[in-house]
């Protein structure tokens, strides 16, 4: 059984996230990393996810988002690192720090058609519509095992990720 891990910067409103993720299925095993990221900045996201990794069994997805580009068109992604964890988040930096730390083994940009919880269409004025909607989501049917690696959506060279 694989772990979920969520941050974000919203403070206490994520729990439409791991409600989204106890959807996919209700016995994922969810823990907060953290809600309380400064407001948009990447290089603390980057490092609180680099400081627990290791704590973490191999295959354990982390969720960030942190996103100073929400509504941009940063791609919503999906990073397998060089020592086994994967990363759910836009790629807007915050993988450079894990890269510099752990390596970025392969890359993936979230096919939205089909990693996308839908019915919420209604709601994308939220502040959080992404993280609840996309990236919690695409991040539960990965740690439950509900989708592959390789069916999170097409791959990406490396060397078009986001560096700081």
């Amino acid at each position: 059984m694989s772990y979920l891990l969520m941050q974000t910067d919203f403070g206490g409103t994520s729990a439409a996230m791991i409600g989204v993720a106890k959807i996919v299925d209700p016995n994922l095993r969810i823990f907060q990393l953290t809600n309380t990221v400064p407001k948009f900045d990447v290089v603390t996201a980057g490092n609180n996810i680099c400081d627990v990794m290791t704590y973490w069994p191999t295959g354990t997805v982390f969720v960030s988002v942190v996103d100073p580009g929400v509504g941009t068109e940063r791609k919503a992604c999906v990073a397998e690192t060089g020592n086994g964890y994967y990363v759910v988040t836009p790629d807007n930096g915050i993988l450079d720090i894990i890269d510099r730390k752990y390596g970025i083994k392969a890359l993936r940009e979230i096919d939205q058609r089909v990693n996308r919880y839908k019915g919420n269409e209604w709601s994308n004025n939220s502040d959080i519509f992404h993280g609840r909607d996309i990236f919690a989501y695409c991040g539960a049917r990965l740690a439950s095992g509900t989708i592959s690696y390789e069916e999170v959506g097409p791959k990406y060279p490396n060397q078009q990720m986001v560096t700081l």
